[in-house]
């Protein structure tokens, strides 16, 4: 049986600036979640399975002119999103056929932005409970120290081509499998 793993990419509220109302920059405190992109993904990178999940924003529910231009996530679309406890069951449900080993995100972003929304919420996906593997990390190993380790700069240095739109989770999470044939997990 091969052992799946999930990738994860979050997209949340976020501003170019300060956070309203605060006057200081964003935290992971400050932003919500409002797309889990995720992919059931074998190791080799062939993608078993994938699903974008949008949610609802409560603490600040308008999502800035930045934010939908970074995403392409829109107030609409966001406006009619289940909220993120909602959100929370429908990815252990979708989840529980494949039963990943682990989950992965590229940097440490994600697993923050899930402990934080934990605290807020009193909940969190199931998948939070499995070792994580940091794929930014693991694919920094063995390269130059100095080299840029950006999801984009990782495609570069394969001379792949991103699909998709940057910046959309389902999207960058699809992408991230790609390069685990040259991850070492």
């Amino acid at each position: 049986m091969t052992k799946h793993l999930l990738i994860v990419d979050l997209e949340a509220t976020c501003w170019d600036g300060d956070v309203p109302g605060l006057n200081r920059r964003q935290t992971v405190e400050d932003m919500e979640v409002i797309e889990f992109g995720c992919v059931v993904a074998d190791p080799d990178g062939t993608v078993v399975d994938a699903q974008s999940f949008l949610v609802r924003p409560v603490l600040r529910p308008q999502l800035s002119a930045f934010c939908t231009e970074l995403t392409g996530i829109t107030q609409q679309q966001v406006a009619v999103a289940p909220v993120y406890a909602e959100v929370v069951l429908a990815v252990d449900a979708w989840l529980a056929k494949y039963q990943p080993v682990c989950w992965a995100s590229w940097g440490e972003y994600d697993r923050r932005q899930l402990e934080a929304e934990q605290q807020r919420h009193g909940c969190a996906p199931k998948f939070l409970a499995l070792p994580h593997k940091n794929l930014k990390q693991l694919w920094r190993e063995g390269r130059a120290a100095k080299r840029r380790s950006g999801l984009q700069a990782a495609f570069a240095f394969h001379g792949l081509v991103f699909e998709g739109r940057y910046h959309r989770g389902i999207d960058d999470a699809r992408n991230m499998a790609r390069l685990l044939p040259w991850i070492p997990l």
